[in-house]
Order: structure tokens, then C-alpha cells, then sequence
């Protein structure tokens, strides 16, 4: 990871969430959930009840921010991929979500940015620690953005795994379809104290990326054969 803790100074950067709009959009998702996907949750006695922390969700389809959203009631804020805002519709939608633009393949010092003080205004951060959307249920190589914030702002990283999704809208796919989808919500993950908030080392973030990787794996499992079970 490049490092980039000097340039990630505090700014007023964070972007607005329209709670009307993000009202409507949850109502809509939930209802969508429960008719079209049948959804299932577990763990989410797991979820703080505030903020700070992340969400960190695998990512298998475009609908996964949606549905990470769904085990918490607060409102969350969103690293989604540049090219959505490629579409000025799509793009402002996102934006009335919470959600901005990140880089994808590579270290983007101004999301991280908005990201901090997400965090460090005690919000919600949905961040998929995989960076784009991936096949089957194996988790690995993880980015160490995560990590990064969470040491870097104490916040801890809540893992989920989603089952179902992939087949909801599988990439290349225009339509949702309607298809059970099971979530599983993990224990919080918490960085090591650091009372003098002094840099974290760089095989401090590796460790921990470690580490997630590890819990979101259980959690990818769990969902997955929670789905299994249902579908026999």
C-alpha cells in the first residue's frame, strides 16, 4: 500500500446524504428484499448501534451496497466506482445516497480522504474490501483501504457476507432477478489502540487486512450454506 497518511489531512469533504431520497430508496429495497429475494439476516445483533465503523461486504453484484446497507438504520456513506458518475443520472443518484466516486485498482488518496472523515465524524462507511465485484465464494486478495481507516480512525470494520446476489444481477445483467438472497453479519473487527494516534506501520495494516480476510470468509460460509439449506 502506497503510503499516504500526510496527505489525508482533515477537509470538508464528506458528501451530503439526502435522507428523503435514501428514505425512499430503503423503503423500496426492503420491500424488494422481503418479494423479490426473500432476504434473511443473520448477525445483526452484531451491528453497532453508532457510529463510527465500516461495513465491509463481499462484493458480488451491483445490488451489494443496497443490501449492505439493510442491517443497520443509519445512515451510511459509500465508496462506489468512478464510472458510475460516467452516467450524470446515475452519478447524481448515487451522490443523493451518500455514495462517491473511488478508483478501482489502485490507492485513491482522495476517497480515503472522504473516507476518514466519514469516520471521523462518527458515520457509517460501506467499503468493499475485495474492490470490485468477484466470482464465486473464495475470499482473497483483499485492499488494505479497510484497514488503513480503521486504524487510522479507531472505527471497527463490520464483516458481511451475501449469498444470492451474484444471481440477482450477475455482471453484464440489465435486470434484477427474483432469487433468495441470505446475509450473515459478522462480529466487529477492532484495530489495536493507539492512545497517541501515532502512525500505524505498514505490517500493522497488512495484519489486520489478514485478519478480515479471515472473518469474511466465515461470514461469506455462513451465508452461503444458510442459502444452501434454504434451497433444498
Amino acid at each position: 500500500m502506497i503510503s499516504i497518511e500526510s496527505e489525508l489531512e482533515s477537509s470538508n469533504t464528506r458528501p451530503k446524504i439526502y435522507r428523503r431520497t435514501r428514505k425512499i430508496i430503503r423503503k423500496l429495497a426492503v420491500s424488494i428484499g422481503r418479494r423479490m429475494w426473500k432476504l434473511e439476516i443473520s448477525g445483526k445483533e452484531n451491528v453497532p448501534a453508532s457510529g463510527p465503523f465500516l461495513i465491509a461486504p463481499v462484493h458480488r453484484s451491483n445490488v451489494d451496497f443496497l443490501l449492505a446497507a439493510l442491517i443497520t438504520e443509519l445512515d451510511a456513506n459509500f465508496m462506489a466506482k468512478d464510472s458510475l458518475w460516467k452516467i450524470k443520472p446515475l452519478g447524481r443518484f448515487m451522490e443523493h445516497m451518500g455514495a462517491f466516486p473511488v478508483s478501482r485498482g489502485k490507492p485513491d488518496r482522495h476517497s480515503l480522504k472522504i473516507g476518514q472523515q466519514v469516520l471521523s465524524e462518527g458515520g457509517v462507511l460501506v467499503l468493499f474490501p475485495e474492490g470490485t465485484r468477484r466470482t464465486g465464494d473464495e475470499v482473497v486478495d483483499l485492499f488494505e483501504g479497510a484497514a488503513f481507516l480503521a486504524n487510522r480512525t479507531m472505527a471497527p470494520v463490520v464483516p458481511v457476507g451475501i449469498a444470492g446476489s451474484d444471481e440477482v444481477m450477475p455482471k453484464g445483467a440489465k435486470m434484477i432477478k427474483a432469487v433468495p438472497v441470505n446475509l450473515s453479519v459478522g462480529k466487529p473487527l477492532y484495530p489495536k489502540a493507539n492512545p497517541n494516534n501515532k502512525r500505524v506501520p505498514r505490517s500493522e495494516i497488512a495484519q489486520f487486512t489478514n485478519e478480515l480476510q479471515v472473518v469474511l470468509q466465515d461470514v461469506q460460509n455462513e451465508a452461503v450454506a444458510a442459502l444452501n439449506k434454504r434451497k433444498k
